[in-house]
């Protein structure tokens, strides 16, 4: 799969929590970490996605916040 957006984050499905339309996709990094998408229940469903499964989260966004952590 080739796509223009270039922060793709490669994981493992952790956990998929079904709702009635929509659904919470937990992906875990390499490093441990965990991203969390909510995507529709049907698109769950139309990639046959399951826990343990290998994914790609690919974050496409025109902003980007940033914060300052206190010392």
């Amino acid at each position: 799969m080739e796509l223009s957006a270039r922060n793709q984050l490669k994981g493992t499905v952790k956990s998929i929590t079904l709702g009635g339309v929509m659904a919470e996709v937990t992906i875990q990094l390499a490093d441990g970490q965990e991203i969390v998408s909510a995507v529709t229940r049907r698109s769950v469903e139309n990639l046959g996605l399951q826990e343990g499964d290998q994914a790609v989260a690919v974050i496409k966004a025109t902003e980007v916040l940033v914060g300052k952590l206190s010392r």
